[in-house]
């Protein structure tokens, strides 16, 4: 009737997690200095709303990931 159930695993092996951690960290500051570059050597007339955004965003979305894998790293399962 019912298979054996199959045990839920990382689609990524537990031995990347804090080279992951690392790399993506390092990404995500990176990007973060370049836009706090951007906001203080740009003038108000001369900055983009949308290249703002975009750069938060892909910030926001490596510092996020980067942060779930030095979890991961560490041993705090989320």
């Amino acid at each position: 009737m019912a298979q054996s159930a199959k045990p839920i695993s990382s689609p990524v092996p537990i031995a990347y997690y804090p080279s992951l951690a690392v790399l993506l960290l390092a990404v995500g500051l990176v990007i973060t200095a370049s836009f706090f570059i951007y906001e203080a050597t740009s003038s108000r007339k001369n900055r983009s709303l949308a290249k703002e955004l975009v750069t938060g965003a892909v910030a926001s979305v490596f510092l996020g990931f980067g942060s779930l894998f030095l979890l991961l790293a560490s041993g705090v399962y989320v």
